[in-house]
């Protein structure tokens, strides 16, 4: 583009007020002429156009995005592969979130969806996503409906767990700051975790999943995602650790319905044990109406959060729709969790 005409388009963006635009406009201009570095003046501001350099760096040259990398882990129970991003400027002791996606899903279409490798780059977490197969499952489902898929030490929660211990120790994470999350099938995935390492995740996200324990075969699986069903824990009695959980879950989710959140909430507020108080709040976001009822113990600290969006089907909430199974509308539920995350750790403190 020749120096008249960007002068002409930016005299055109700069009337329609976008003078960022137009300083822009003419430094790219200037920077392809290797021109001289003029000053264009604006409501009495004097604006230099000098072509922006690029600042220095010290050390490895990095990108604005981090990096996406494929990995594997292998122990007694078998193999599995996932996908960890590590955002641009890392640290030891960052928090680490690892991502279960759903039926038919891949980890680069869970990150697509759910919005969760920017946010990564904009608050500073580590993300890791399991990947399921189609050997393991046709449809690529974690197989949460299995009882040898459903407790400590076997199938896909010994793999998933041997993931986070890998990651901790090749990225000094945290320990204190261990999330899990997941939709539907990788929801329900995400409740068992919890629920068989609960030494190992300071808080749990449930997205349009089911309670652990809620079927013990495909049948009863078909059955609890139409009409819900109780949470049935694995863990031996007398587990020690209570782990803070926030369910999201849209009001007309036909394939797996409202009522399994609504179990999984029951469930965690039976095993608080302590004396829980119920706080609900109506606001809408995105174009979608929405419930949060907070579960709060006598200090004050929420323990337990649901949220229930109105119109809501089967996808995640204020989801990016790159990705499969994400609806824009509503409220943003990766944010949310990020921020329940946060004021959880491992130790209990808040």
């Amino acid at each position: 583009m020749s120096l008249q005409t960007s002068m002409i388009e930016a005299l055109r963006l700069t009337r329609s007020g976008d003078l960022s635009g137009a300083t822009a406009l003419l430094r790219t201009t200037l920077a392809g002429q290797g021109g001289s570095s003029p000053t264009m003046e604006y409501q009495g501001e004097v604006i230099d156009l000098t072509p922006e350099q690029p600042t220095p760096r010290v050390g490895r040259e990095q990108s604005r995005s981090g990096d996406f990398i494929g990995r594997s882990h292998s122990g007694s129970v078998g193999t599995i592969e996932y996908m960890l991003y590590r955002p641009a400027a890392t640290a030891p002791n960052m928090p680490l979130v690892v991502m279960l996606h759903g039926c038919t899903q891949t980890p680069e279409d869970c990150a697509r969806g759910t919005g969760m490798n920017e946010l990564a780059e904009e608050l500073g977490f580590l993300v890791a996503y399991p990947r399921q197969t189609q050997a393991a499952n046709q449809q690529r489902c974690w197989n949460w409906f299995r009882p040898g898929d459903q407790a400590r030490g076997r199938g896909e929660p010994a793999l998933i767990a041997g993931i986070v211990r890998d990651v901790i120790a090749a990225e000094r994470i945290d320990a204190e700051r261990v999330y899990v999350a997941g939709l539907s099938a990788g929801g329900a995935a995400a409740a068992i975790m919890a629920d068989a390492y609960p030494d190992l995740f300071a808080a749990v996200g449930v997205h349009s999943g089911l309670a652990c324990g809620a079927a013990r075969d495909l049948p009863s699986a078909l059955t609890a995602m139409n009409r819900g069903a109780a949470h049935q824990s694995s863990a031996p009695n007398g587990r020690k650790r209570f782990v803070p959980v926030i369910t999201f879950h849209g009001d007309r989710d036909r394939t797996v319905i409202e009522a399994n959140a609504r179990e999984i909430v029951h469930a965690a507020s039976r095993a608080a044990g302590v004396t829980i108080t119920v706080v609900s709040e109506t606001g809408s976001s995105g174009g979608r109406r929405f419930t949060r009822a907070l579960s709060q113990d006598a200090a004050g600290r929420v323990l337990i959060e649901q949220w229930t969006i109105a119109g809501g089907g089967h996808a995640w909430s204020g989801g990016n729709p790159a990705g499969s199974h994400a609806d824009a509308a509503g409220p943003d539920a990766s944010r949310a969790m990020l921020s329940f995350f946060e004021r959880h750790r491992l130790s209990g403190a808040q």
